[in-house]
């Protein structure tokens, strides 16, 4: 369970043995059914996991009562509520699974201990947020400046995999579009072919 974990970490830093063992000792495996609410709002998000298999969502909920879905995780993903596990403050956010899910989780106090024992892994977590603020800004952007069209093909292209593991309701959601404006491209696209 720990071995596609293990290489993402060492993708970052090497870590000795009695290092490893700490991290395995923190981080816990937990295995999770289809729709499984692992964080609602309102409530303090108190993990950041590793995805070992499985798919998770990321949403809120808006003023109209529907989903707004802003992210999608698979394996070799990392989830959580970035702002509410680090400032320890109540969610805006809904974390669920949509597959059956094992996670590798980490707690908040664990994560401090992890850090002040192992040093080097605070790189890792930099690169983390690095990343996932690029990944946020470009999302962002390409929201603010492609067509419908334009963004179900970059998503299509940087996340081939999720199209056969996601509903297409919530791709829709996701891309900032209707179920049926999503169909209409979809439609359009194979009509290029």
């Amino acid at each position: 369970m720990f071995e596609a974990f293990d290489k993402n970490i060492s993708n970052h830093v090497n870590l000795s043995t009695d290092e490893l063992d700490l991290v395995h000792h923190l981080f816990q495996h937990k295995t999770y059914r289809k729709k499984t609410l692992l964080l609602s709002e309102g409530q303090v998000c108190n993990f950041e996991a590793y995805l070992v298999k499985g798919c998770v969502k990321r949403y809120y909920i808006d003023p109209n009562g529907d989903e707004v879905i802003l992210q999608f995780a698979v394996e070799d993903w990392w989830v959580s509520d970035m702002v509410s596990f680090t400032e320890q403050v109540p969610s805006h956010l809904y974390i669920e699974t949509i597959e059956e899910t094992e996670l590798l989780q980490i707690t908040y106090p664990n994560k401090e201990l992890l850090f002040k024992q192992v040093p080097q892994l605070e790189r890792v977590f930099r690169l983390l947020v690095q990343r996932a603020y690029s990944v946020l800004e470009n999302r962002f952007f390409t929201g603010l400046t492609a067509s419908a069209e334009e963004r179900y093909l970059n998503f299509i292209k940087k996340y081939p995999i999720l199209p056969q593991r996601v509903p297409q309701y919530q791709i829709a959601s996701y891309l900032g579009i209707t179920p049926e404006a999503l169909s209409r491209i979809r439609a359009s696209l194979l009509r290029k072919k």
